[in-house]
């Protein structure tokens, strides 16, 4: 106090007695106005920083040590068949997650949690090594569709485990198993690549996203739209209540074209029988695709979270190649169902005609080459309608020579070959119909006319995928019509509203043409319904049916010429072939069966068109006891 009296009275004498003082005290007063001016606006800076500029991320963070937020997945879309039967829905699926701030004692919980699982401690770590760059509110996933044992245990010793909660999500439920699996496909977290290619906020790390088939291509149909929780929790992560919740909701549902009956059947005797090609059934009216198979299978639940080394090196190493989607991916010479082709490229160039006949010797002789027929004691005199039947190789070599491989590949390319059909599948082949131009720029060769022979009865250069053939059939069927195959026929909405409907899409239509693909029908139902038709163990009692068979030769292997057939190694075996559509007289419905190294269309693929068509006219076909009660 008496300090501070001799301070103001020195003031007091500066003021009143010594000006020069008080000039040298102004300075230092000056400082420490400037001192304090400086502090003070450093402090309303950090103010201004905290409360005005960065307001909403700090206000969230304060909310975040209070409120945890949480995504809550939305359950994917059904899809049906046709007739509305369910092929793929959803289960609720427990995961457990870690949350990194609330846990504490990570290696104490690792060793306790690795017991509870019964795996060994280092996956765990592995998940948690994997997510270091994630930031520690965001919860890991450390194990997937925990049983009800596993979850009741957590539930009830959960304040043992903190940062541990459970998370429920949907998980796909495949009905029918593997049923249709090349074409469903399946689900797989996000990978990082799709993750950045995505819109912001679509998809977060952990994610299932359709990774195969029209779990893929429908993506933004199936996967709804999520929701969000927001729970007060308290400071070691455990909810203390429920503030809010929005529901996700729910995909859209896919209904598709496909019946599941027809494809059950198709795919059990592929599969019984060990047999790996496509099987592939169209309506022929509308392009609607009813059976879509292909053999040997994939399993599915085997790529969901992830396939193994392992098991993705069996399916690699699998000479059958269960990979690839035969109907739309494997690409064959089509072997004698091309002969309808030469058949139409002949009659419409006016090379043959119905009355046109050629004698078939069991050989045909062009330049220095000697041609073989299928029938080595050879078929005599055939016409159009016999050639057809009996599948003539002679017959068809002449009517391919006239027309000339360049006329071939244009009447191949109007019915369907050679492009791809335009459905909504993946990676789907266009095939290969060959042209003089094609060899040269390919080859740098100049086509033989030899060749053309080859071509003409569907070997040689020819690839075809079975979906094609299919479209060609259906196309001979209809008199003309290519209608673009459909796999999807609606989609609805959660409210049961339909906010996509896919009507018959007539792409192309060959004009003027009735007579002579009447003449080829004619052929076609001769192979079936004929007493010398290739393809009578196909015939159903009450049921015409048309079709054509084929053989495709692999590869021309002289030291096999001589053995049984079943002697020859698989890889070398032909394919076999069958083509159909029925009813004959009004047609509904298109079948093509390949089996690879099936050797035979009549004995090794035209029983299961059989069973498919047996299948779909299952309630207008007369069973035998019927029948002889009626006689």
């Amino acid at each position: 106090m008496q300090k501070e009296r001799s301070f103001f009275k020195e003031i007091e004498e500066i003021t009143e007695y010594d000006g020069s003082a008080l000039d040298l005290l102004r300075p230092r007063l000056l400082l420490a106005a400037g001192i304090i001016i400086v502090f003070a606006a450093l402090v309303f800076c950090r103010l201004w920083f905290l409360q005005i500029s960065n307001n909403e991320e700090f206000l969230s963070k304060a909310y975040n040590n209070r409120v945890r937020v949480r995504e809550l997945a939305a359950p994917r879309g059904h899809i049906l068949d046709r007739n509305g039967v369910s092929l793929v829905t959803n289960r609720p699926s427990f995961n457990v997650l870690l949350v990194r701030e609330d846990s504490g004692n990570e290696p104490s919980l690792m060793k306790r949690l690795a017991k509870v699982f019964d795996i060994d401690v280092a996956r765990l770590w592995e998940r948690i090594r994997e997510a270091e760059h994630i930031p520690l509110h965001i919860p890991i996933q450390l194990q997937e569709d925990i049983n009800w044992e596993t979850l009741a245990y957590l539930e009830n010793h959960k304040h043992e485990f903190p940062g541990i909660r459970i998370e429920v999500t949907p998980r796909r439920v495949y009905h029918y198993g593997d049923l249709a699996a090349h074409l469903i496909g399946y689900l797989g977290t996000i990978s990082k690549r799709e993750l950045m290619g995505s819109v912001e906020g679509e998809y977060s790390g952990r994610d299932k996203i359709g990774k195969m088939g029209l779990e893929k291509l429908r993506e933004r149909d199936l996967r709804g739209e999520k929701g969000t929780s927001f729970a007060e929790v308290n400071a070691r992560g455990f909810q203390q209540q429920l503030l809010k919740r929005v529901d996700p909701l729910p995909g859209r549902e896919l209904h598709l074209t496909l019946d599941v009956k027809m494809q059950q059947v198709a795919e059990e005797i592929m599969n019984s029988e060990d047999k790996s090609g496509a099987v592939v059934a169209l309506d022929v009216n509308t392009g609607r695709v009813l059976t879509l198979v292909s053999t040997p299978p994939i399993r599915l639940e085997e790529f969901i979270g992830g396939i193994s080394q392992k098991n993705w090196d069996t399916y690699l190493n699998n000479i059958k190649k269960p990979l690839i989607n035969k109907a739309v991916q494997g690409v064959y010479p089509p072997g004698s169902t091309y002969k309808m082709i030469t058949a139409l490229a002949g009659l419409e160039e006016g090379v043959i005609d119905l009355e046109s006949v050629y004698y078939c010797p069991g050989y045909h002789a062009f330049g220095n080459r000697i041609y073989r027929c299928w029938k080595w004691s050879g078929h005599g005199a055939v016409n159009l309608t016999r050639a057809i039947a009996e599948s003539c190789d002679v017959y068809f070599y002449q009517v391919g020579q006239l027309v000339g491989v360049d006329t071939l590949a244009e009447y191949a390319k109007k019915l369907g070959l050679g492009v791809k059909t335009g459905l909504e599948i993946e990676h789907e082949k266009a095939g290969l119909v060959p042209t003089k131009k094609w060899k040269r720029d390919r080859h740098n060769i100049k086509w033989q006319e030899g060749e053309t022979l080859s071509i003409a009865i569907g070997q040689g250069y020819n690839l075809v995928t079975p979906l094609q053939i299919t479209v060609m059939t259906a196309m001979l069927a209809n008199g003309g019509k290519k209608y673009r195959p459909q796999i999807v026929e609606k989609v609805v909405n959660p409210n049961g509203e339909i906010v996509e409907r896919f009507e018959p899409e007539l792409i192309e239509e060959l004009t003027g043409m009735d007579q002579h693909i009447r003449l080829i029908q004619e052929g076609m139902y001769e192979v079936v319904q004929g007493k010398r038709g290739t393809a009578r163990i196909a015939k159903i009692e009450g049921l015409d049916i048309a079709g054509k068979t084929g053989t495709a030769q692999v590869v021309r292997l002289a030291q096999y010429k001589h053995l049984k057939e079943e002697d020859i190694p698989y890889k070398y075996r032909d394919h076999a072939w069958f083509t159909c559509y029925a009813p004959a007289d009004k047609p509904e419905i298109a079948v093509t069966v390949l089996v690879e190294h099936g050797l035979h269309g009549s004995s090794g693929a035209s029983p299961i068109a059989k069973a498919v068509l047996e299948t779909y006219f299952a309630d207008r076909l007369i069973a035998p006891e019927v029948a002889e009660n009626k006689e």
